[in-house]
């Protein structure tokens, strides 16, 4: 299995698959051949599969999203590692969907939980609802990725690898200065003790050897502490926060908030589309903002706009 799993690895990164797709196709795998006690996928097929399948849905009561990423890890094996093109493999049953309305604060919600952050943590919070970011988009940027003559900030590499332009909150160009000069300080810090290089993505660490170790390449949130690059470089370098550091501080923020509403950093996006469409902007221009792809993705948050279902107001009310 090692020798597979190394294999399946390989070929995720030959197709520029995201680190955390490669940790999660790789479990899946694993999992899946555990399951049918160590056969070899050449040594299974459709029946094999949706067994597995079934048993997450029936017996680990997985959500269906969870079930569609462990036929999409599997399907990836059969396809691109195994070179197995099979006629059964268009038709594995998939999990329905399911159609979540989004959670949205109120601008009052919202308040008192930016108000709860503090630190980086205050900051990282009002750029995710500022700019619409996605939390891992948000803790990769990097310093030159911040225009404060354009008030834009650009994503490099977002969801589906992706890169789009998003709007800057004019209110952070102080704070955002002051977290750079911090960054400059631990950078020249980093420089002095030998390090100071940082994680360059695909082939610009040999295009440009020299541009690891530049500040506008440096992360905008760095990491307290130097690590490995989980992708085999045996250079300590510093990366940017884990993501869990930023969960926790939300969550705490939200139980002392006294808000009663499932609320996570993703939130704090689905706020800036909502409160920009109650503001008047058109569809369109959200959707480039978000970077969806469809438009009907973007969409889904005409359904918690203004007041109530889709902006309706009880008959009650109106009794009353």
């Amino acid at each position: 299995m090692p020798k597979l799993l190394n294999e399946v690895r390989n070929t995720l990164r030959v197709h520029h698959y995201a680190m955390k797709t490669e940790k999660a196709y790789v479990q899946w795998i694993k999992r899946f051949i555990f399951f049918h006690n160590m056969k070899h996928p050449l040594e299974m097929g459709k029946k094999e599969l949706e067994e597995f399948l079934t048993w997450l849905a029936v017996k680990r009561k997985v959500a269906p999203s969870t079930q569609n990423q462990a036929a999409q890890a599997l399907l990836f094996l059969y396809r691109r590692v195994l070179k197995v093109d099979l006629p059964w493999l268009d038709n594995v049953i998939r999990a329905k969907k399911q159609q979540r309305v989004p959670v949205v604060l109120s601008q009052n919600e919202l308040k008192l939980v930016l108000a709860s952050l503090h630190g980086q943590y205050s900051l990282i919070g009002r750029l995710l609802y500022g700019s619409g970011l996605r939390l891992i988009e948000c803790l990769r940027l990097r310093v030159m990725m911040v225009d404060f003559c354009r008030l834009t900030l650009t994503v490099y590499s977002g969801k589906g690898g992706k890169d789009r332009v998003t709007v800057l909150p004019e209110s952070l160009l102080v704070d955002i200065s002051a977290q750079i000069n911090k960054v400059k300080l631990q950078h020249q810090q980093d420089l002095a003790m030998g390090f100071g290089g940082v994680y360059m993505p695909q082939a610009l660490a040999r295009k440009y050897p020299n541009a690891r170790h530049e500040l506008k390449w440096q992360y905008l949130f760095p990491s307290n502490a130097l690590s490995l690059n989980p992708r085999g470089s045996s250079q300590k370098q510093r990366h940017h926060l884990h993501e869990t550091t930023m969960q926790k501080a939300m969550k705490q923020a939200v139980n002392v908030s006294g808000i009663r509403k499932r609320v996570s950093c993703h939130t704090l996006r689905h706020c800036f589309a909502t409160h920009l469409l109650e503001s008047g902007m058109d569809i369109r221009t959200i959707q480039q903002l978000l970077g969806h792809k469809d438009v009907s993705t973007t969409m889904i948050y005409t359904h918690v706009v203004n007041r109530g279902a889709l902006g309706a107001r009880s008959p009650l009310d109106r009794l009353l």
